[in-house]
C-alpha cells in the first residue's frame, strides 16, 4: 500500500511556513497549518519564548484552533515548527499530544536561528533542519529517507 504524506506545521514568523510549503510541494501534497488563538503569543520573539517555557513547565499547552487531519497507520506525518528555547514549539507539542497513539511514521522538520538543542531528541525520526542554505535536493533526499 502506498504511504500518504501529511505535512503539518506551526509557524510563528513565517520561516517554517516557507519550509513547509517547499516540503509539501516536493511531496505533492497541501500543507496543513497548526493555528492557535491570536493572543496566545507575543510579537516579540523573546517574550514568546518565555510564554512557551511557562506553557511547558505548567503543562498548559495552547489549544489548536483548526481541525486536524485524521491519520492512519499507513501515513507519514511530517511535522514542522520553530525551535523555541532549544526545544519543540508548544503548538507542535500539542499536535503531537493529539496523535500520541499514532502507529505510523512521524518525522520532524524545524527552523532555527542558532542551535536546535534537544528538538530531534524529542521526536521519533531524524529530522530536517531548515535554514537559508537548505536546498530542494536536500529536501527530496530527506523525504526519501523518511519514506524508507
Amino acid at each position: 500500500m502506498l504511504k500518504h504524506i501529511i505535512v503539518v506545521y506551526y509557524s510563528w514568523s513565517g520561516n517554517t511556513a516557507k519550509a513547509a510549503r517547499e516540503i509539501a510541494a516536493q511531496a505533492h501534497v497541501s500543507p496543513i497549518e497548526l493555528t492557535v488563538a491570536d493572543d496566545t503569543f507575543s510579537a516579540d520573539m523573546y517574550a514568546t519564548a518565555t510564554i512557551a517555557q511557562h506553557q511547558i513547565e505548567t503543562d498548559t499547552l495552547p489549544q489548536l484552533t483548526n481541525v486536524m487531519p485524521s491519520v492512519s497507520p499507513d501515513d507519514i506525518v511530517l511535522v514542522g515548527g520553530p525551535v523555541w528555547h532549544h526545544s519543540v514549539a508548544t503548538p507542535v507539542r500539542q499536535f503531537l499530544r493529539q496523535i500520541a497513539g499514532f502507529k505510523g511514521i512521524v518525522a520532524p522538520f524545524y527552523t532555527h536561528t542558532g542551535t536546535p538543542g534537544t528538538y530531534e531528541a524529542e521526536q521519533v525520526k531524524s529530522g530536517l533542519a531548515v535554514d537559508r542554505q537548505t536546498t530542494t535536493p536536500q529536501i527530496l533526499q530527506w523525504l526519501k529517507t523518511v519514506a524508507a
